[in-house]
This record gives C-alpha cells, structure tokens and sequence, in this order.
C-alpha cells in the first residue's frame, strides 16, 4: 500500500491528488490520509479539504488503523536505527524536484507537495475530465467567463497576501517580479494578436492602481470558500501567466485549449531544486522564466 498525505491548500491537494491517480494508474494499491486537516496546525488549522469541490473525482481514505499498521512500531531505537540508515523509514519524504524512483517504492507513507508536472504528466488530460466544475458558477462568474472567451484571454495571477510575510518572503519573495511579468506579457503580445489581460489576485487594489490600463480587467469575483472558481475562471482563459503558486499552476494544467500558453516562473521558492536544464526537462510545454526576464522554454 501507498498511503498519500494531504496537507496546505487547494493547489497543492490537487497535487498530492495527482499524484494518487497516477499511482492508481500503475495498478498500486493507494490511499490517501487526511488527518492534517484534524490536527490544531494554529494557522494552518483554517485550511480545509478542498477536493471535494469537484463532483468528478473519486478516493479512498486510508483508515487509522492502516496508517498505524504501515508506520509500525516507531520508538526511539527504530528511529535511531533509521537515522543509520539501518532500518528503512516507512516515509518518505519529498526532499527534491524529481524523484522517478517514488514509482517504485511500496508499503510507505508519501509526505510531499509533488509540484513537479513529470510526476503526473502523462494524466493531464485524465485530470482535465476528473476536475470538473459545479455546473452552476453564478451569474458573474458566468458573464466573466463568456467574456473571456470573446477575445484572446489571458490570465494573470498575482500572489501577494501571504507571500509578503517576513517568513514567505524568505521562501518565495523575489521570483514574480516585475521583469517576470513584463517578460511574461511581452513574450504573449509577441504570439497572440490583440490580447486582453484578466488579473487575479488576493490583493486586487494594487492591482487596480498598477494595471489600469483597457487591456487589464482585475477578476474580483470569488471570495472565501467560492474562491476556488477562479481556477475554473483562469482555465477558461486561452493562454495562462501563472505566479509562483499551485492554485495557478492548476488554473493553466486544466485549460483545455490546444493552442495555450502557459508560462511560469523558473523557480517557485528559493531553495537549490530549480536548475534549467532539469526544469525544461520536467515541464515540457511550458514557457520558463526567471526573475531577471530569462526566457527558458520547456518544449
């Protein structure tokens, strides 16, 4: 058995969910765990299960019982003998960008984000049809969304909230800056005719203020447990610019358009897994680029 932790927010449950598909794919027997969203994780604690905003997938959850039994007797001598390397710990735990050996592995507990599109490349279009919307989006949603299709749509996503932290900003401040997003726009004005930018962001004003001009409409609709709609609203967009976030990476991997766009930044935190070569390698298809305006496409 697999068992697959579930943890943080909607982008990355989709992720941890991804990668439970294509373990289920190989024919492993898989499930997944939940029990983060149980525990008192102070601010994290306001998380809550997303997944099942989608009517179109399906799930086992491991029971408590099968996670004590996969886990086994931890005490001080087994984890010692683990950090010798004497006995093998019944986790693993992602410490890379890329691991294919995962695939190999069995009777482990599975701790992780699995950001990486070479875990689960080959289920994009099985994910397209599992993560399907509620049929009813609301009124403004739905005139948003056929607004978006009546012209070259774009979507923008500006993470800033959270991210400017003094802790987050450590981690993942200095990547979507304003040469990403200029770069990001001038590479889709060089491929697409006449396009319109739609933004979306957990700080609309600034939004407002800095792009006001008629190609930008800042996208403030869907707030609190609706907000997850605007992935649905960015996958309907024809081409993508995602932030240095899973909750857009989600909303270009779900955008059906053959022709798309989708670009992103090189790196998505500031730690040492982000090397260009491996980066085109693993998201192929995608336009990469770096914090100075580098351009490095994953085709």
């Amino acid at each position: 058995m697999i068992i697959i932790k579930v943890n943080g927010g909607l982008g990355n449950q989709l992720q941890q969910y991804a990668l439970y598909d294509k373990m289920k794919s190989l024919g492993k027997e898989v499930k997944l765990d939940f029990s983060w969203f149980q525990k008192d994780m102070g601010k994290a604690s306001r998380r809550k299960i997303e997944l099942d905003y989608f009517p179109g997938i399906s799930y086992e959850e491991a029971s408590k019982e099968e996670i004590r039994k996969l886990m086994g007797n931890r005490n001080i001598v087994a984890k010692g003998l683990e950090k010798l390397h004497l006995k093998s710990s019944p986790t693993y735990v992602e410490h890379q960008m890329y691991d294919p050996g995962i695939f190999d592995l069995d009777n482990k507990i599975f701790e992780g984000y699995w950001a990486c599109e070479g875990y689960y490349a080959d289920r994009i279009s099985n994910l397209q049809e599992q993560l399907e919307f509620p049929s009813k989006i609301g009124d403004r949603n739905e005139r948003m969304e056929e607004k978006m299709q009546n012209c070259n749509s774009v979507s923008i996503h500006i993470r800033r909230g959270d991210y400017l932290t003094e802790d987050n900003r450590k981690m993942f401040g200095g990547i979507c800056t304003e040469e990403y997003y200029e770069a990001a726009m001038k590479k889709i004005r060089e491929e697409v005719e006449n396009p319109k930018f739609f933004i979306f962001s957990d700080d609309p004003e600034y939004c407002r203020k800095n792009y006001s001009a008629d190609e930008f409409t800042v996208v403030d609709i869907n707030r609190g447990s609706d907000s997850y709609l605007d992935i649905y609203l960015m996958s309907q967009c024809k081409h993508n610019i995602c932030a240095n976030s899973t909750f857009s990476f989600w909303g270009a991997r779900l955008n059906q358009n053959k022709e798309k766009l989708m670009i992103r930044p090189l790196k998505q935190k500031n730690c040492d897994w982000y090397v260009p070569e491996k980066m085109k390698e693993l998201w192929k298809g995608w336009i990469l680029i770096d914090e100075s305006g580098k351009y490095y496409e994953g085709r």
